[in-house]
């Protein structure tokens, strides 16, 4: 892959052995007289990692809040598994967002609810009912992803700051979505746990064989987990690659997030 920069990023040819479920064109969100996106478009291809990287402030969080629908952009399009977000009415939205998983930077667990009741949360509040016993089978299973079965009946209290983690991944997984959006996956981790966390993505891209859009300042994360790195600059894509390409550009806006 070449180092893509500026807008011939958008103009790069959707290979044709791949499917693409994200596709986002000319996006633009400002608050206020702050325009935080501009002209903003990427592509994500099933069972891809892209990693968006840029400064504090650059949009990155405002980027993945705008594609689960959270946020509502000034224009442009967002679509998800031919979806365009920003068209859907409430139900067509609580739909899509069955098929896409959203980890929290600050995990979102409830501090008065069990590992269990956590889980289930996120089962109950879709639009699909499902009997206790598929609801069980679905817990034990996302648990046991994170290789935290024993946990089931705890509070989020009596967890570390890894394995409250890997419990909102769980949660994240439960519903086996398509896409999955990770907002800073290991922010706040001890360098071991970050890299525990860092495979625990690679392990469950390659199990569900999900796309992943991922937001992070760790270098350690984007190096280990992206199979394309985008770099969010002045609302745009500014340039694109894999890790190494990046790191070895010449072009001083790049070298700065590599040196």
């Amino acid at each position: 892959m070449e180092i893509s920069t500026g807008s011939s990023m958008s103009e790069k040819k959707i290979p044709e052995d791949r499917e693409t479920v994200i596709e986002i064109e000319h996006l633009c969100k400002r608050f206020g007289e702050n325009v935080v996106l501009n002209d903003f478009n990427l592509k994500v291809y099933r069972n891809e990692n892209v990693v968006v990287l840029g400064k504090s402030g650059a949009g990155k969080s405002v980027l993945i809040k705008c594609v689960i629908g959270l946020l509502k952009p000034d224009s442009g399009t967002i679509r998800v598994l031919g979806k365009n977000v920003p068209e859907l009415d409430h139900e067509d939205l609580d739909k899509i967002r069955t098929k896409i998983g959203f980890l929290f930077q600050g995990n979102a667990l409830y501090d008065s609810m069990t590992v269990r009741e956590n889980l289930e949360f996120s089962l109950r509040r879709q639009w699909i009912k499902l009997p206790q016993t598929e609801v069980d089978a679905l817990v034990k299973e996302a648990l046991g992803n994170v290789s935290l079965p024993h946990t089931a009946d705890m509070m989020p209290a009596e967890l570390s700051g890894g394995m409250l983690k890997r419990i909102a991944l769980a949660r994240t997984l439960i519903l086996k979505p398509e896409i999955i959006l990770y907002d800073e996956p290991t922010t706040g981790l001890d360098p071991v746990t970050a890299r525990e966390i860092d495979n625990l993505i690679i392990a469950l891209q390659k199990k569900y064989h999900t796309a992943s859009i991922i937001i992070s300042h760790d270098m350690n994360c984007v190096k280990n987990t992206a199979d394309r790195v985008v770099l969010l600059l002045d609302g745009k894509c500014y340039a694109e690659g894999t890790y190494r390409e990046l790191e070895e550009a010449a072009d001083e806006n790049i070298k700065q997030f590599f040196e």
